[in-house]
């Protein structure tokens, strides 16, 4: 197995992280099926004070990643996009949308986010 990939933590203080262990918790999975998902591109882990965290933003309240986010990093991935971009851009205030990118993906506007990543992608 290769190492847990992760990347600079470029996001601001104040962004609450889950550690891997939380995220495994609460998604009802092994620790290391965490692991699979970040080797896989479905989520972002950045290191945060030495420790390994996923933003908590990412999850919904079922514990779950919300929806559509693994196939727009996916999308924003195959675009050429590094995810120390995407999650720039992830948490990034836009005046069009209610925040930034990540929160309208907790709302109805997640296709709308997925839109523009597949616009900005190619």
């Amino acid at each position: 197995m290769s190492a847990i990939p992760y990347c600079d933590d470029v996001l601001d203080p104040s962004i609450p992280l889950l550690q891997l262990a939380d995220v495994s918790k609460g998604m009802g999975l092994a620790v290391t099926r965490v692991h699979q998902l970040l080797r896989d591109h479905h989520l972002i882990a950045v290191k945060r004070d030495g420790v390994l965290g996923i933003p908590e933003a990412f999850f919904g309240e079922d514990g779950h990643p919300v929806r559509l986010l693994s196939g727009l990093i996916i999308v924003l991935r195959d675009g050429g996009y590094e995810d120390v971009e995407i999650l720039r851009w992830l948490f990034t205030e836009d005046e069009t949308l209610p925040g930034s990118p990540i929160d309208a993906m907790h709302g109805h506007q997640a296709r709308e986010v997925v839109r523009r990543a597949q616009a900005m992608a190619f």
